[in-house]
């Protein structure tokens, strides 16, 4: 794929986004020209739509912005959550031609451009979403350029159908870091985290050292032996792509960390992962969850909390009672689903009642917004206090000898 200029409004290239059930819309071509393939998804966040291409949680996929007019605000080194785009293509409605901002760096588009990522503008990005509601997440592609040089649109079609669906993808090779960082906390240093990169956003551990957490932040391959090797008073497991059924190493990790009664915070993908863990299972939503306007109920302390989210499969836990985790006889003890999306009843958090584990579905990290859910960073914290203090004590023979 050759990248040519930006999109110059009316001297624009002709763009077309096409759908595997042969719904085709016609736009401007946007960022780099080319063809690109995956499951077209849309995120209803107003604002913060450069770490919503940065997320890696959107390896895969075509995002399409609700949001009417994109690209306002430009783009910059500080706002990337990751160290690249991660979408595969980008849809807008209307692509802003001006950069209105004092912190920006470059325009969207060229953003775009730079990093090779086929976009379109100028379509009825209300229809498309209404047709991704109605009919679920559909795979897609957007062309332009040499790609619509002597394509017909049924050929177009054909392509997209003969892209693979969503449902036992895996990206996590992709999008993991290669080697270990660590990431050394702001003031007094209070504990350890092993944090699994499943496709981390940058401010998760930012959060974490920002409590006096160091992170060793890991590759998505890390042995048990390697983990442990880091001394944690905690693991995290992050956000990530692609289908949580398909990380069966990742589960036998967390069953390691389980076992060894190590504290467990997982976010979305980790989320996924921990209730794989306990036994239950997982299942693709019809068109997930995208966007920092989500509203969820704690059930704990019975507040809603307004979440950043971006997840396309969910955990099937019975939302009323407690229930014994059904893996391995129910080894680790009772479970209870914490937090409760309010637009679907979808499972949103889970926490083990016989174990120091607990997972939410959403972003608390919540780069661009909201922070209503950040708390739950302060609750690491607290478990890694606890954990050091329990050690503490079970090492002391004063404290041995009394009890």
């Amino acid at each position: 794929m050759t990248p040519l200029r930006p999109d110059t409004g009316h001297r624009a290239e002709k763009a077309l986004l096409v759908l595997e059930d042969g719904t085709i819309l016609r736009g401007r071509a946007y960022g780099a020209r080319g063809a690109r393939l995956g499951e077209v998804v849309f995120t209803t966040g107003m604002t913060g739509y450069q770490e919503t291409l940065t997320d890696p949680s959107f390896a895969g996929q075509i995002v399409v912005q609700t949001a009417p007019h994109i690209g306002n605000t430009g783009a910059n080194a500080t706002d990337m959550e990751s160290r690249r785009v991660w979408v595969r293509g980008y849809a807008v409605r209307e692509a802003s031609r001006i950069t209105s901002n004092w912190r920006s760096e470059q325009s969207l588009d060229e953003l775009l451009l730079s990093e090779e990522v086929v976009g379109i503008s100028g379509i009825d990005t209300r229809m498309l979403t209404r047709i991704l509601r109605e009919h679920g997440s559909l795979r897609g592609g957007i062309f332009s350029g040499s790609a619509l040089e002597g394509a017909s649109e049924t050929e177009l079609v054909s392509r997209v159908q003969g892209e693979p669906e969503m449902t036992g993808a895996n990206f996590l090779d992709e999008v993991t870091i290669a080697q270990p960082v660590v990431i050394e906390p702001e003031g007094e240093v209070i504990g350890t985290v092993a944090a699994l990169d499943l496709g981390i956003k940058g401010a998760t551990p930012r959060q974490m050292a920002a409590r006096g957490l160091r992170v060793h932040l890991l590759p998505a391959s890390t042995s048990l032996e390697e983990l442990l090797a880091t001394g944690p008073d905690a693991v995290f497991f992050s956000n990530g792509p692609g289908d949580p059924a398909a990380a069966d190493a990742q589960v036998e990790l967390l069953r390691g960390v389980l076992d060894r009664q190590i504290p467990f915070f997982g976010i979305c993908f980790g989320n996924q992962l921990l209730g794989r863990a306990l036994g239950f299972g997982t299942y693709k939503l019809k068109y997930g969850h995208r966007g920092i306007n989500q509203p969820v109920l704690d059930r704990e302390t019975g507040k809603v909390e307004i979440t950043a989210q971006n997840h396309g499969f969910a955990v099937d836990v019975p939302l009323e009672g407690e229930h014994v985790a059904p893996h391995d006889g129910g080894r680790y003890g009772r479970v209870v689903v914490s937090h409760v999306g309010l637009n679907d009843d979808v499972v949103e958090g889970i926490r083990c009642l016989d174990m120091p584990a607990y997972s939410v579905q959403y972003h608390p990290e919540a780069a661009s917004g909201p922070h209503d859910a950040s708390y739950l960073f302060d609750r690491l914290v607290d478990l890694v206090r606890s954990s050091r203090a329990s050690r503490a004590a079970s090492s002391d023979p004063a404290v041995s000898k009394e009890s």
